[in-house]
């Protein structure tokens, strides 16, 4: 939740931490200094250092001794700078037409820089968007906030019908990839068959059928939608044996 009159100030550091932790936290992973430390491609020290210090400061509390977690104050912060990032992603694909590939990096700068009062203009000139080009949902200026990734595409079954509605924004390259091939946020997929032995996940999208590998089918999320339209063999096939 963010409150109103919450206003502080504090290192573009401690956002990092605040909002690497609310992330894996959102995510349903446990924090560990061990974790935060691959997060953030930091050393061990420098996260006990860090720790230490936001515990100090009321932003972080260990639940059990070792799993870190945020406090009220922390998720305050958090989402502030969450908040910030996501408005910059929307503006920046909206306005200024950067593709969803580009916004995650500039918005990691801007997010430090921006303040409150330019983030609530940037909220009120697009409309109030829940989301930002990834399908991530923007935290409200004051109330409550819901962080849900939805089911994974990974784990969907054949023949179903699967509206996209998150995309990992972390891999640059793995978004270019599927933008291309039309799955963004909103788009329908026709999942179709798992192929033997790890290989990649077949859907069809668009009238045209595609495959997925294991590393770029976990960064999307949506929820099943119902079963695809049934189909002749000869609409299937063409008249001929399909992708043979």
């Amino acid at each position: 939740m963010l409150g109103s009159r919450f206003v502080m100030t504090i290192s573009r550091a401690s956002e990092d931490y605040l909002k690497a932790v609310y992330a894996c936290t959102a995510s349903g992973l446990p924090v560990t200094t061990g974790g935060l430390a691959q997060e953030l491609g930091v050393s061990s020290p420098s996260v006990t250092a860090m720790v230490k210090r936001l515990s100090a400061e009321q932003f972080l509390e260990r639940s059990d001794g070792r799993t870190l977690r945020l406090t009220e104050r922390g998720e305050r912060a958090a989402l502030r700078v969450v908040r910030r990032h996501r408005l910059v992603e929307a503006f920046l694909a909206a306005v200024l037409e950067l593709g969803w590939d580009e916004v995650h990096a500039e918005a990691e700068l801007l997010e430090h820089t921006l303040s409150d009062r330019l983030a609530d203009r940037i909220d009120a000139y697009l409309g109030h968007p829940t989301h930002d080009p990834h399908g991530d949902p923007i935290p409200p200026r004051t109330g409550h906030h819901e962080e849900s990734w939805g089911e994974p595409l990974a784990a969907a079954p054949a023949d179903c019908r699967f509206r996209v509605e998150r995309v990992s924004d972390r891999d640059s390259a793995a978004l270019r990839y599927l933008g291309g091939l039309g799955v963004v946020p909103g788009a329908v997929l026709e999942v179709q068959e798992q192929a033997p032995f790890g290989g990649p996940r077949w859907f069809r999208i668009g009238g045209e059928r595609h495959a997925l590998g294991g590393p770029i089918i976990r960064l999307i999320h949506g929820r099943i939608v119902g079963r695809p339209p049934q189909r002749s063999t000869a609409a299937l096939t063409g008249g001929r044996q399909e992708d043979r």
